[in-house]
């Protein structure tokens, strides 16, 4: 995983979303959606089916105390790496959710199921985006994979890697039904990622075969360091989804 996530957690980023976005079935003002957070967990030898137990019951923890908290996946990436993805509509929202039921019952337990414990298996691993544009569907809720994919701009290109992503999500809208969400995000002035997620692993597939990922393997020697082989490829992490709001 890129050193990304061991830093520390960084100032909040504004966010300007272009489109509106839907969530199951119901609408998200695209003003609910302004700042977004990445945090990755390693489960305890031997605690990776309580991590993940744990986090399945904080996907309803969320649903029921926690309006604010716009989405919100639980994901799973290996036999011990798990993650967590969430959209807040601002700092306010992420501020609470952070002084809410769900992370005040991890901190109680990081220390038994996370590698690190609180301070530095999860604080150390928030990761917060702005986002710069969004395309979702209204059934998010049917999605069972997702991708994170960290790229770091070449020097002088991070304007025009920005430009590329913030303008995928028309393309990924108009061409790609089984991409149920994908938003492009900013970490800060030359760090960039993407989120998305899948009907299926067809939903993947299809998305890696589609328009946006052509056209960013097209230009990644120009815009990411390390071109597409050593600055998108070995940065690109699958997920199985696990549970949501």
């Amino acid at each position: 995983m890129s050193t990304i996530f061991n830093l520390p957690i960084t100032a909040l980023l504004s966010l300007i979303i272009t489109t509106a976005i839907f969530a199951k079935d119901i609408m998200i003002n695209k003003s609910d959606l302004k700042e977004a957070t990445l945090i990755e967990l390693t489960a305890q030898q031997n605690k990776s089916n309580n991590l993940k137990n744990f986090l399945k019951e904080g996907a309803a923890l969320v649903k029921k105390h926690e309006p604010n908290t716009k989405l919100w996946f639980a994901l799973q990436e290996n036999d011990d790496t798990f993650a967590i993805f969430d959209v807040f509509p601002n700092d306010d929202a992420r501020s609470d959710h952070f002084a809410g039921k769900v992370a005040n019952a991890l901190q109680s337990n990081a220390a038994a199921l996370i590698k690190g414990g609180w301070d530095n298996g999860v604080l150390a691993n928030v990761n917060n985006f702005e986002i710069l544009s969004v395309k979702s569907s209204t059934n998010l809720s049917t999605a069972t994979e997702a991708t994170f994919i960290l790229l770091h701009a070449a020097p002088g290109q991070e304007k025009n890697l920005a430009n590329l992503l913030t303008a995928a999500a028309d393309i990924v809208t108009k061409t790609e039904p089984k991409t149920l969400f994908w938003t492009a995000l900013k970490f800060d002035d030359d760090t960039y990622a993407i989120f998305d997620t899948f009907t299926d692993e067809s939903g993947r597939s299809a998305h890696f075969a589609g328009q946006v990922a052509g056209l960013l393997k097209q230009k990644a020697s120009t815009l990411v360091a390390g071109g597409w082989d050593d600055g998108v490829l070995p940065n690109i992490h699958n997920y199985k989804i696990i549970a949501t709001k």
